[in-house]
Formats: C-alpha cells, structure tokens, sequence
C-alpha cells in the first residue's frame, strides 16, 4: 500500500469486461495477469505452497535447491516451494521479489481480484492482508450484461462451496484461491435466473451439477 493510501481506499481495478477476459486467456495459457499491486505484496506473505511446473527452467535455477521439494500427489519434476515461519515467501528479501523477472507462473497468474468479483474469502487468517487488499478493488462497470456476469460468478462460488459434496471426490478445490478460479471458469452455467435452485428437487441439483462439470471439460477443450 502507497504511504498515502487508506487502508481502506478503493483501487481502481480496472474495466470489468476487459479483467475477465485476461484471467480466462491466463487460466488458459499461463501468460500472466498484469495487477495493479503497488506496493502491496500480501500475497508473498501469506503461507503459501507455491507450485512450480518443470517447464520452468529459469525459475527452478533461481531459487535455491534447499528451498524445493518434489510436489504431492503430481508427476516428476513439479515442484513446490515453501514458505518461512512467519507465512513470508522465501525469495521475499527486504519486503521485494528477489527473483522477480523469473518467478513462477503461480505467482504471474496469481490475482487477488478473484475474491471480489467471486465473493469467497482467503482461507485461513495468514490471508487477511490479502482479504484487505481484495475487498479494496473497484472495477468499472458499464453495462448491465456487466453485473449480470458478475452476479453469476458469485452464484457459481455459492454453488460450488455448498454443494461440494454433490461433485465427485477432488472436483471442488479446498482452497478457496482454486475455488474462485473453478468459479471463473463455469460461470456462465449460472447466467440465467438460478433464484429457485436451492429449494429445487434433488434433480435439477443433479442437473446443475452436470452442467458445472460439463462447463470445466468445455472450458479445457478451448
């Protein structure tokens, strides 16, 4: 946060319609989100694992070889990097990114923006610097198609948070950052009027949550 700043100050976000497009290119790509940060680098300190594919060849010689460990549960060569034991980022040195041109695509991708437009909150209280920091973005918003997506892609999170159990083992990420993104990408199930849906028969919640899955192959395949 800029000296001048309030803590809560509002940050432009920039155009909504424009934001949506570029996190769906970057979920499908890995080229990085362009945000505004500042000086804010909450995320740094906040007790994340962060994954790193063995595609990246620069980033994996910049950071320290004691710092990485094989990730669980993937295949040979991904790795994970871990974090001290105040929640900072290891490669974090006097409150800047060390490895900043070669960091990983984890933190390139990485967007706190996705708590507002989802409505879901960072997980655990080592989040709350980034919890400040979301509940700060203004996006503008010029159309009513506008609000409607961002109404939807509350109700995706809604939906997917509620009905976790109703998806297959692993379908809903515990982690409430994977979660908003799993929102982002099957949004568009939700566009139409979704207001009776909980109190719906078990059916159409099945239905639904076919439809989720469907959207996430869909999304893959494009």
């Amino acid at each position: 946060m800029d000296k001048h700043e309030k803590p809560d100050d509002k940050i432009n976000a920039g155009d909504f319609s424009h934001w949506l497009e570029q996190i769906t290119l970057t979920q499908k790509t890995n080229r990085g989100m362009d945000v505004p940060c500042g000086t804010c680098n909450a995320c740094c300190k906040a007790s994340y694992f962060i994954h790193i594919q063995p595609q990246e060849t620069s980033t994996l010689s910049a950071i320290p070889k004691e710092l990485l460990f094989p990730a669980p549960g993937m295949p040979k060569g991904h790795m994970v990097m871990g974090y001290d034991k105040e929640g900072k980022c290891p490669m974090l040195i006097k409150d800047k990114c060390s490895i900043y041109n070669q960091r990983p695509f984890t933190c390139r991708n990485y967007d706190c923006r996705v708590f507002n437009v989802t409505g879901l909150k960072p997980e655990d209280k080592s989040k709350k610097e980034i919890l400040k920091q979301s509940d700060r973005w203004n996006f503008n918003k010029t159309s009513a198609d506008e609000n409607k997506i961002l109404n939807a892609l509350k109700d995706a999170a809604h939906f997917l948070t509620i009905y976790a159990d109703k998806f297959p083992v692993g379908f809903v990420p515990r982690n409430t950052t994977q979660q908003a993104i799993l929102a982002i990408k099957v949004y568009k199930v939700f566009l139409k009027s979704t207001q009776n849906l909980h109190k719906s028969a078990e059916k159409v919640l099945e239905e639904y949550v076919q439809k989720v899955i469907d959207e996430l192959n869909s999304f893959s395949d494009n």
